[in-house]
């Protein structure tokens, strides 16, 4: 498949993470909340697609690509009607969520068909230039159209899928029995550890619970819905651990930006828009290259890398008040997350059989995209304590 069919194809995801980051006012008026509430639309979105990459890789395993891009485009536009047509929170919640679902499932598909380093560089990068124009795009496009239309921006990637329909694939391998009670409990794992931000108190323990559980189903069912040699594989966790921390530090200080462009430089949220356009594109342009170069290094040196990179953009963001190193922060933090996304998916896919490639790479989007329930939840808490 042609590269820019695949960027196309994965890309608009971001909008549904990025897009609400300066309107969260406009959409609290118009629920007629407050903004931590609004922002429980992008914890959906980060629910849905973390639950959604799993479940529509299994099901690009066994279907191929064909029904992947059919079930998910349903969705993405199901969920896409639910947020233009009913202006509610319940309704936000829930049509986030369906449309991450169908967000997930294009993703995951694109990231299978990049047959090559370069081009899966190209799909992460895509997602990170995205991510960057995402406030400023859903700041003119909800003061042009509404803040619905801003919303519903993640369903341009339907317009890749009949691209996407010429270049189908056969399944990687003939489906083994369906395994409901492992499909159950992951999806109840990462429901709770959705919450975690939310209600830690309540949904640790139960996150914690729920994970010991499917560990044992693991053992009695090796082959189910969440594979023993991918899910026991060292080298894959590690890199879906790195990843998941990348990408929290990443969208908590996407959405803490605004709050501390305003408190330390007096700027309003479309001027805030403007400036972080450079160092989240700087940083999603050089991924691309950097997730290419990546295959050239050794994989700790890599993987320890981009944790620094990550550490150092968390740590420079706590400390300094001054405008120009916010904003080398947030080039760091967006390089580490964008970087890490493409090359530790190569690591995480490299490690295991190719027959287990699409839930590999499922299971690592996984790890990744659930750091986008985290890091604005974590931002929004930290910028309103008292709310």
């Amino acid at each position: 498949m042609a590269t820019p069919w695949l960027a196309l194809l994965a890309g608009p995801l971001s909008y549904g993470i990025a897009a609400p980051a300066l309107i969260l006012d406009d959409v609290a008026r118009a629920t007629r909340t407050d903004e931590q509430a609004a922002a429980a639309g992008v914890t959906a979105f980060g629910w849905g697609i973390a639950l959604g990459t799993p479940l529509l890789a299994a099901l690009l395993a066994r279907s191929g690509v064909r029904a992947v891009l059919t079930v998910s485009a349903v969705l993405l536009g199901a969920g896409t009607l639910l947020l233009v047509l009913v202006p509610s929170v319940p309704a936000l919640v829930a049509g986030a969520a369906v449309q991450a679902l169908g967000s997930a499932g294009l993703t995951v598909t694109a990231m299978k068909l990049a047959d090559s380093a370069r081009q899966m560089g190209v799909v992460t990068a895509s997602l990170a230039v995205v991510g960057a124009t995402g406030p400023l795009t859903g700041a003119l496009v909800a003061d042009l159209f509404s803040w619905q239309a801003a919303l519903a921006l993640p369903l341009l990637a339907v317009l890749a899928v009949p691209a996407a329909c010429r270049g189908t694939t056969s399944p990687d391998a003939a489906p083994a029995s369906f395994d409901p009670l492992g499909m159950v409990l992951l999806s109840l794992l990462v429901t709770a550890a959705v919450l975690i931000p939310h209600r830690p108190l309540v949904a640790a323990p139960v996150t914690v619970a729920l994970l010991l559980a499917l560990v044992a189903w693991i053992k009695i069912r090796p082959e189910g819905f969440l594979p023993a040699v991918v899910a026991r594989n060292g080298r894959f966790l590690a890199a879906c651990a790195s990843a998941f921390v990348l990408g929290v530090v990443n969208f908590a200080l996407l959405y803490a930006a605004p709050d501390l462009l305003r408190e330390h430089a007096g700027w309003d949220g479309t001027r805030s828009g403007l400036v972080l356009l450079a160092p989240y594109l700087l940083g999603g342009f050089c991924s691309g290259f950097l997730v290419a170069a990546s295959v050239r290094v050794p994989r700790r040196v890599a993987a320890a890398a981009l944790l620094v990179t990550g550490a150092a953009a968390s740590l420079l963001a706590a400390v300094t008040t001054a405008v120009p190193l916010l904003l080398a922060a947030m080039t760091l933090g967006s390089l580490a997350a964008a970087t890490g996304q493409g090359a530790l998916a190569l690591q995480a896919t490299g490690v295991v059989a190719a027959s287990r490639r699409a839930e590999a790479l499922g299971l690592f989007n996984l790890a990744y995209l659930l750091s986008v329930a985290f890091g604005p939840a974590i931002a929004v808490t930290l910028a309103h304590p008292a709310a």
